[in-house]
């Protein structure tokens, strides 16, 4: 018999790359996407899922008590690998309460609902159900900011900064709970900025991609000095499914790229390879078109994650350089 594996947000950036690797890597899992397709969801990005005989796709909210009720119960779900989350900071700060209900309370339905289908009592498992687990993916925003040095570890203490990494730091702790008040088994990862195919226009790297091919101009915020670590998006899905089968229950790990790089490097970088790649039709460089914007309220300088307990407890390394992701992430937009 299979077992059902429900991944929420699997239509959004990186759900949408980790649902067809995990799909096919595991053809014993029957895998349940669910997703409330706002904005930043695209059912053309899972394409290839459609041929795929242990893939099916639910439209709905987390925040819908009734609708995961009735999934858990029809499907017997026993497993979670939950998404879905409003994630653009630009977005919270003009918007906090769709972070808020989503980010928080639909995360407190989904772990209270699986809960619920798996368990009697706090600590004790109904049978059959000893290996449920419910893995929440998060952020390296939780930690706040760094100066310019140190990394995040799993020990930094929480001081997020914006609406939405107050309402991501706020799911982690519900998560946290119920492994420590209900005996859920639980594992969460924060992991640092994400770069690759699929990802919304809204974000960084695709929205100087596309600015630069339309021949508009790129903007940065504020001298462009912010740095993030940078982590392709497989490595990240591959670290997901490493945690999910492996990692100790209760436990955090933070997942990041060795990849540290300032904004305006980021830009110079997409720039000299769509010189190449796609040169302007006047023959100038892409680089011309870089222009400094006012900087984002509460802008947080620098992240960088330490994922050496990763490395060292279950054998996960990045694949991808930021040069090789890079390249890869071009040629899939230029495509």
């Amino acid at each position: 018999m299979s077992k059902t594996i429900l991944v929420t947000g699997g239509a959004g950036f990186i759900g949408s790359n980790f649902v067809p690797y995990f799909c096919r890597k595991y053809p014993e899992y029957a895998v349940l996407n669910l997703d409330k397709l706002t904005y930043a969801g695209n059912l053309d990005n899972l394409a290839e899922c459609a041929a795929m005989s242990n893939y099916r796709f639910v439209q709905g909210d987390i925040c819908d008590r009734e609708l995961l009720t009735r999934l858990f119960a029809e499907n017997d779900i026993r497993g979670v690998i939950h998404f879905a989350a409003e994630s653009h900071v630009d977005n919270s700060i003009k918007n906090p309460a769709a972070f808020i209900k989503t980010n928080i309370e639909g995360t407190f339905n989904l772990v209270d609902t699986a809960f619920r289908h798996w368990m009697e009592a706090p600590g004790k498992a109904k049978s059959g159900y000893e290996d449920c687990r419910f893995h929440h993916i998060s952020t390296d925003e939780v930690y706040g900011a760094l100066g310019h040095e140190g990394y995040f570890t799993e020990t930094t203490p929480y001081a997020p900064n914006s609406p939405y990494s107050a309402s991501k730091a706020s799911s982690d702790f519900i998560v946290r709970a119920y492994h420590h008040t209900f005996g859920l088994n639980v594992t969460t990862s924060n992991c640092s900025n994400n770069y690759g195919p699929k990802q919304h226009h809204e974000k960084l790297i695709p929205h100087i991609i596309s600015k630069a091919l339309a021949g508009e101009p790129l903007p940065i915020y504020g001298k462009g000095e912010n740095v993030r670590d940078w982590l392709y998006v497989l490595d990240h899905c591959k670290a997901i499914d490493l945690i999910f089968h492996k990692g100790k229950a209760g436990e955090t790990y933070n997942i990041g790229g060795h990849n540290e790089r300032n904004n305006i490097t980021i830009v110079k970088t997409i720039c000299n390879i769509l010189d190449k790649r796609r040169p302007r039709a006047d023959g100038k460089p892409y680089a011309e078109q870089i222009t400094f914007v006012q900087d984002r309220a509460g802008h947080d300088f620098r992240y960088a994650i330490d994922a050496s307990k990763l490395e060292a407890e279950l054998g996960w390394k990045a694949d991808e350089t930021f040069e090789t992701g890079i390249i890869k992430t071009v040629e899939w937009y230029l495509k």
